[in-house]
């Protein structure tokens, strides 16, 4: 099974996440599995919300400013 390794984590983050891990009663590794699974979920979510675009070009803040100039809001 592949790993990571990460090195030189800081020790207030050590601390942080074994106080989320007891939270949750698992192990650290456990933990931060479960962190990167929800952060991958939630990034796959948000993707399938949104709807490719279909216009004829896409609003740029370039766009958007010159017609507020021409007195469009």
């Amino acid at each position: 099974m592949p790993g990571i390794l990460i090195k030189d984590l800081p020790p207030k983050l050590h601390e942080k996440l074994k106080e989320r891990a007891a939270q949750h009663h698992r192990s650290v590794t456990m933990e931060v599995l479960a962190m990167i699974e929800s952060a991958l979920r939630e990034e796959e979510q948000l993707r399938e919300v949104l709807p490719p675009f279909k216009g004829r070009f896409p609003l740029t803040d370039r766009i958007i400013e010159q017609a507020k100039d021409e007195g469009r809001e």
